[in-house]
């Protein structure tokens, strides 16, 4: 059987997926709780999403589910076992412009980076795209540069 993934989500007691589908060939959409065993505020998140992609019971209906979206209900399952709020926790998934990433855990890092590669990844022109322009010159306009006496200085030794 074939089923389309709709929608995801968590429930929070008892930590559980849940998944929305349709069955291709009856066309009916229905609920599916994954229960997510063995799974505390130590885990690992990707290895815990990895595990429940590739269970045989589950396989067929995470098949076209991607891995990071199973991984942030991971994580937001997690944060929510440490006590943090839900709004916390979607808030870690937002990309702030001006956060300072050297404040981050490797964890939060490596999660943000990822989050800045598919970003980069969806926004990407490519040769193949239609709207492609080779060799784009666009002008910035001039800014004014301060005057440092280091600047001065090390032109003279030249």
């Amino acid at each position: 059987m074939s089923y389309e993934a709709k929608r995801c989500g968590v429930q929070f007691s008892p930590p559980s997926i849940v998944l929305f589908y349709e069955d291709k060939e009856t066309k009916h959409v229905r609920k599916r709780v994954i229960p997510v065993r063995n799974f505390s505020k130590y885990s690992d998140y990707s290895m815990a999403a990895e595990r429940l992609k590739n269970h045989p019971r589950h396989r067929d209906y995470l098949e076209n589910v991607p891995q990071s979206q199973l991984e942030k209900l991971h994580i937001i399952l997690r944060d929510h076992m440490e006590g943090l709020s839900l709004e916390h926790s979607l808030a870690s998934f937002r990309l702030d412009p001006d956060e300072d990433l050297n404040k981050l855990d490797d964890e939060e890092l490596a999660r943000k980076k990822g989050q800045m590669d598919e970003l980069f990844e969806k926004n990407r022109r490519r040769k193949d795209d239609p709207d492609f322009v080779y060799d784009v010159e666009m002008d910035f306009g001039k800014t004014t540069q301060e005057k440092c006496s280091w600047d001065e200085e090390s032109d003279d030794g030249f």
